[in-house]
Formats: C-alpha cells, sequence, structure tokens
C-alpha cells in the first residue's frame, strides 16, 4: 500500500524532526508526563506517520463496509441507511412501574426495548425466597411468572419492537415467558426480534449471577441455540458480553480477548451438539462497553469486528458472510461514572457514545447521569437519550462511513489491540480454551491485576479522574433520586400467593416431573420449559428443578 522508498524517507524525516523540533521544545517546555499509555498499555507515541502502518494492506485489513474483514462495518451503507438502535436499559420495581417507563422512553424516541431484572429473578429465586429479601425490584424488575411478563409487555406489540433482555442463568426461562407473552398476544415466534444476553461464562469470570455448573450451563445455552434455529428464527440467541468484563476492570484489549476466546466456547460447544456452524452464528451477537479514551475505544471496536471475522472464517470454516459478522451492542461505561459532580457524567457519555457510533455499534445504550448514585430518574434518562439523538442527527459523524479509517495512530491502534487480544486467545487456547482458563482463574487474574494498576494510577493520581481526583469542589447531598419503595418485595410475594391459588396446580406439577425427567436424559428443554411457563410455573419453580438436577456452581477463589 505504501511505497518502501517513500517509507524510509518519512522515517528519516522523523527521526530528525524528534532530534531537533522535539529535542529543543522539550528542553524548554517538558512534557507534562514521563510516558503516555492506553488502558491496555499500549505506548502512545507523539506523533504517527505512515510508517506505523507500513505494513496495512487495504483489501486484505480494511476493505469495503460490510465486506470481509468488516473492520468499516457489518453494513454497506452503516447509518446512512440506518441508524443503530437506542435501547435504553431500563426495569426496576415491579412489571407495572416498568411497564410505565418502557411506554414514557418509546415515547421519547427510544426504537428498543432493554429489560434489566432484579437479582432475584437473574440467580433464578422467586421473590417470596428468603435469599431474595431486601433484593426485589432494585436493580431492576421482578419477574417471578408468565402473569408479570404478560403486565410488563402490556400494550407493547412485540411484532413491532425488538427487546433485549439482560439475563443469563435462567435466560431460557424468560425468552420462554417472552414467546408465550407473544403468543398471548397473537405474535408468533418467528415474528419475534431481540436478544438474550444468555452469557454464563463472563458471569464466572466478572459479573456473578450464575446458577448452575459449566457443562449444563453450556447445554442451556446451545438448547436455546437449536430451538431457535428453528423457531424463533429473528432472535439473536446470545449476546457476548465484554461489558461485565470491562467493568471488572479489564483493559481494551483485554474486553476484546476475553470475550472473543467466550464466544469461541459457545461455538464449539454448539458444534459438538451437531449444530452446524452456519445455521447458528448469524444470530450470535456481542455486547461491549464503551470507555472515554475515545480512540482506543473506537480502534477496540474495528479490531474486534475484523479477529472475529478471521476466527469464524479460519478457525470454524463458516461459508456464510453472516457467520462471519461481529454485530454488537454497546452500553456507555457504568464504572466511568462519579458520584461527584455527577453533571460531568453527561460530557463522559457524550464522549462515550462518539466512541460506539465512530466504532459502527449496532444498538446503544447511554448511561445517565445519575446512576453512579441511584437507579435513574425520567429527567436524567431522557439526557441519556438526547445524547444519542443529539450525536446521531447534529455531529455529523454519521454521514460518512467509518470517518477515522486511514488515521495513522487509529489504524496502528487497531492492529495492536489486535495483536494483543490474539495472544491472550493463543494463551487460552494452550490453558484448553475459556472453560479451562476460568477454572484455573487466568482469566480473573489477568482482570484483577489490571483492575488493581487502574487503580493505583488514580490514587497516585497519575489518572486524572475530573470531579473526583483532581478539580474538586464542595457538595451538597443529591437529591431527587429514585428509591424503590421496599413494598415492593411484599406485593411480589402476594401475587405469587395469589398466582398459585388460582393456577391449576395439578398441570403445574406435571409439567415440572416432565422438565425433571428431560434434564435427567438428553433432550432439548426449551420445549420443556416453555410447557412449563404456559401453566405459570414460576422461575423459582423452573429453576429449582434445574438446581435439584445439575446443581450449582462452586466459585473459584482468586486470592
Amino acid at each position: 500500500m505504501f511505497d518502501k522508498e517513500k517509507i524510509a524517507q518519512v522515517k528519516k524525516a522523523t527521526d530528525n524532526w524528534n532530534d531537533t523540533v522535539i529535542a529543543k521544545t522539550i528542553a524548554k517546555f517538558p512534557e507534562r508526563k514521563p510516558e503516555f499509555k492506553t488502558s491496555s498499555d499500549i505506548e502512545i507515541k507523539r506523533v504517527y506517520t505512515p510508517a506505523d502502518v507500513e505494513d496495512m494492506d487495504y483489501e486484505r485489513d480494511l476493505s469495503y463496509p460490510g465486506e470481509y474483514p468488516y473492520t468499516r462495518g457489518v453494513q454497506p451503507t452503516m447509518y446512512r441507511g440506518k441508524s443503530w438502535t437506542m435501547r435504553q436499559y431500563a426495569g426496576f420495581a415491579t412489571a407495572e412501574e416498568s411497564n410505565k417507563r418502557y411506554k414514557y422512553l418509546l415515547e421519547q424516541g427510544q426504537t428498543g426495548l432493554s429489560v434489566a431484572f432484579d437479582l432475584p429473578t437473574q440467580i433464578g429465586y422467586d421473590s417470596d425466597h428468603p435469599l431474595s429479601e431486601g433484593e426485589v425490584g432494585k436493580v431492576g424488575v421482578a419477574i417471578d411468572s408468565l402473569k408479570d411478563m404478560e403486565v410488563l409487555f402490556d400494550g407493547i406489540p412485540l411484532d413491532k419492537v425488538s427487546t433485549s433482555m439482560t439475563i443469563n442463568a435462567p435466560a431460557s426461562v424468560l425468552l420462554a415467558m417472552y414467546i408465550a407473552v407473544a403468543e398471548k398476544q397473537g405474535v408468533t415466534p418467528e415474528k419475534l426480534s431481540g436478544t438474550i444476553q444468555n452469557d454464563i461464562l463472563k458471569e464466572y469470570i466478572a459479573r456473578g449471577t450464575y446458577i448452575f455448573p459449566v457443562e449444563p450451563s453450556m447445554r442451556l445455552i446451545t438448547n436455546i441455540f437449536e430451538y431457535c434455529s428453528k423457531n424463533v428464527p429473528k432472535w439473536n440467541t446470545i449476546s457476548i458480553s465484554g461489558y461485565h468484563i470491562r467493568e471488572a476492570g479489564s483493559s481494551a484489549a483485554q474486553e476484546v480477548a476475553f470475550t472473543l476466546a467466550d464466544g469461541i466456547a459457545y461455538v464449539e460447544a454448539a458444534i459438538k451438539a451437531g449444530l452446524d456452524v452456519d445455521e447458528f452464528a448469524p444470530r450470535l451477537s456481542f455486547f461491549f462497553n464503551a470507555h472515554n479514551d475515545l480512540l482506543e475505544e473506537v480502534a477496540k471496536f474495528r479490531a474486534a469486528r475484523r479477529l472475529w471475522a478471521k476466527i469464524m472464517k479460519d478457525r470454524f470454516k463458516a461459508k456464510s458472510t453472516k457467520s462471519m459478522m461481529l454485530r454488537f451492542h454497546t452500553q456507555t461505561g457504568g464504572s466511568t461514572l462519579t458520584a461527584q459532580q455527577p453533571d460531568n457524567n453527561i460530557v463522559r457519555v457524550a464522549i462515550q457514545t462518539l466512541a460506539a457510533v465512530l466504532g459502527g455499534t449496532q444498538s446503544l445504550h447511554t448511561n445517565s447521569k445519575d446512576e453512579a448514585l441511584a437507579l435513574p430518574t425520567e429527567d436524567s434518562v431522557r439526557i441519556a437519550l438526547r445524547t444519542q439523538q443529539i450525536v446521531e442527527n447534529e455531529s455529523g459523524v454519521t454521514e460518512t462511513i467509518d470517518p477515522l479509517a486511514g488515521s495513522y495512530y487509529v489504524e496502528n491502534l487497531t492492529n495492536n489491540i489486535e495483536n494483543m487480544a490474539s495472544e491472550y486467545i493463543r494463551k487460552i487456547d494452550e490453558l484448553g480454551g475459556a472453560a479451562r482458563a476460568i477454572e484455573k482463574g487466568y482469566v480473573q487474574q489477568e482482570i484483577q491485576d489490571s483492575a488493581y494498576r487502574y487503580q493505583m494510577e488514580i490514587e497516585k493520581g497519575e489518572r486524572v479522574i475530573v470531579g473526583m481526583n483532581k478539580f474538586k469542589v464542595e457538595e451538597a447531598a443529591p437529591k431527587g433520586l429514585l428509591r424503590v419503595d421496599p413494598i415492593v418485595g411484599e406485593l411480589q410475594a402476594r401475587k405469587l400467593a395469589d398466582l398459585r391459588s388460582t393456577r391449576d396446580n395439578a398441570k403445574v406439577d406435571a409439567a415440572l416431573e416432565a422438565l425433571k425427567k428431560a434434564a435427567q436424559g438428553e433432550e432439548n428443554l426449551m420445549p420443556f420449559i416453555l410447557d412449563a411457563v404456559r401453566v405459570y410455573g414460576t422461575l423459582g419453580e423452573i429453576c429449582g428443578v434445574l438446581r435439584e438436577v445439575f446443581g450449582e456452581y462452586q466459585q473459584t477463589v482468586i486470592l
């Protein structure tokens, strides 16, 4: 792509510039830091030239949007043709309260729903379970049965909206409830579109809302792949999540590496279960974080797309172009938000929104300014949504595709992140794959080390967090925060009591017994879970049966 003689001239001129102009300038005005590095510990040079991308081949490394290796985007026209889905993550208290918030967001211009579930729901317990006390409705909506799901989506036509559900260990149960609600609306499964997170490996790594051991968890995931490929073809059957890996403290390069390593494990498990790669791979999706280092984040997204395309083509011999496309949702970085001077978070989220859009995301959630303090209010979530709308309509960055392509720095950084991620994946392969690397604690240890380095930089003042360790002001206690009423737990318990007294318990018992027998065998469990959901078996009852058969995962402790 570059003439070798010209590159040699550039290198010579750069050396001369450093030895003369820069040396004199630094002697008078020293640079503000001894070294400049990205979150991935990549050295940032003073200036980048064609010499930093001298080995780049346009067709091999970049090509055109919508063409392999998809560095520049998965769609030929990207945002000139269709904007990303604006999918604000929401859910709190009861299904009734969350339904009101969803309708409000849709009225404000949101184009897709994203459901946040409370902690008991995420770990498969009903709201009246002793372990649920004090947590019902706190970090998301409480969903105990199909009855709650009916209320959650009341008045929202499921053939008209795309819904994402952040649920993992009990993903099969919540998906079954969603399918059953659609049936009650007269919407057949093949018309449903959306995503379940369904990524259990990152729960073992970073988040902790796991239930079952690895092997049965992987069985449930591949059961969903198989069932949806035949019955719910427009559904994204997994959202392989780097978001929580980054929130736990990983670097950008580690986020790419560990996320794609998990993706490799899911593809291998599905192939081992007898599925053809081109039948399920087009419905795989990914979920990434967007942090404040704008250009590193853009490079991260581009590197992830290119690396996944190579993995699917070279490692798994995928033939469908759609199998090679890394499609992803982005959420702005929750861990980057500060409780101090929360208005500053609006600026942070705007930068992160730009990173996601310049990086080519397919959908986006923007965090609200008050999320370091509480669940977001309607006002703050509207500002977060408006941030996306301003970037889309006023910034100009959506007018051309991959506008930072060709930047010497961005291309060099893209290459560096891809190479670092590839090296991590090689190490994980040597350890026996993602599941074995997690069991051995390798991935967790790498993230912990990265998080420790990051925190030490903040505490030493080497990394400035505006309003927290520099530019501080005296602040009054925050007002007007959204708080979930503790009575929500009592309300959900009463709903459950009413449900159990009015449903056909003989049918529930029969459905749960059938599920238990199927779990003890090798059948696909989705039809049995659907049967239990349809007769109003509860989330806790269904997960309880699976706990009885599969047992529970015991965490590897890393010191």
